[in-house]
């Protein structure tokens, strides 16, 4: 991506070096597959940090520990270039399309673990959305850890990362997302999880039409661009986790849908630009 001059935003946390309170036990890389393949991009954090803490637990970070190194650094103003396009994004299309003045999220910064409204959050979640507070949370050795054990990586992959969870936020200003949480938790663990991927693709889907935009908008995108995002949602597909974690995918444990799921509704949004193509909601398990 072309990010030259691009402004970065000023709605961020930057909590790095400042974490702690986790469970000594095992590190980040000893559980990431485990929080993977509970809570990629968004889902229910105390699932995860259950499975987190029944795995070991994470090693504590401490103030004293932290030392960014130049990656980490210039990964953050990254970060909140990424969040400043999907301001300038998300507050045309809302005025555009009638849908009121777009109220834009936080992004903390953290290392380790931080504090949230839905809970604590730790790094081996991965990023997250919490609608409680507005913020998304994202340790940056993610991205470190997308390349290494995904073999997911590109300055476009990682955006992706960011825009998805940014599209969470839209879910939750349009009352999509509380909705589904709300019916969520009047069901079984098997219907929440259907409701949960519905909630994970269309988020995709709007990940997408960001990236229509940004392209459209500001001429960012490079050859190879798409394909990193297209090929980091292929990786982390249900299936393609559970396989990857156990040799076998359970499908009625999905709650992020299935690497062929989550191309075909990133590619939606890419090439629509309409909201409006991703209501996830009103399909068959079959039609998504």
């Amino acid at each position: 991506m072309k990010l030259d001059g691009r402004r970065e935003s000023t709605n961020v946390e930057d909590r790095r070096g400042l974490s702690g309170g986790g469970k000594a036990g095992l590190g980040i890389g000893g559980v990431a597959v485990i929080a993977i393949l509970t809570l990629l991009m968004g889902g229910n954090l105390g699932d995860v940090f259950q499975n987190v803490v029944q795995s070991g637990g994470l090693q504590s970070v401490t103030e004293s520990s932290y030392d960014p190194t130049p990656e980490n650094e210039a990964l953050a103003k990254f970060s909140r270039q990424i969040l400043a396009s999907t301001e300038d994004v998300w507050s045309q299309y809302f005025s555009q399309n009638g849908l009121g003045a777009y109220r834009a999220p936080t992004l903390v910064l953290y290392t380790g673990s931080t504090s949230t409204a839905c809970g604590q959050g730790q790094a081996a979640m991965g990023p997250f959305y919490c609608s409680a507070d507005e913020k998304l949370y994202i340790d940056l050795s993610f991205f470190s850890s997308m390349k290494r054990q995904l073999g997911a990586d590109g300055d476009f992959a990682y955006a992706y990362v960011i825009a998805h969870e940014v599209g969470h936020h839209v879910q939750h200003l349009l009352g999509t997302l509380d909705k589904a949480h709300s019916e969520m938790s009047r069901m079984s663990k098997a219907q929440a999880n259907r409701v949960s991927v519905r909630i994970e693709l269309q988020a995709d889907c709007f990940a997408g039409v960001w990236g229509h935009y940004e392209g459209r908008n500001f001429g960012s995108l490079e050859d190879g661009d798409l394909e990193e995002a297209i090929r980091c949602a292929s990786v982390i597909g249900d299936d393609y986790l559970q396989k990857k974690a156990q040799g076998y995918a359970v499908e009625e444990s999905f709650t992020h849908g299935t690497a062929a799921q989550r191309m075909r509704w990133l590619k939606k949004g890419l090439s629509t630009g309409d909201i409006r193509q991703g209501n996830t909601f009103s399909l068959s398990d079959r039609e998504l």
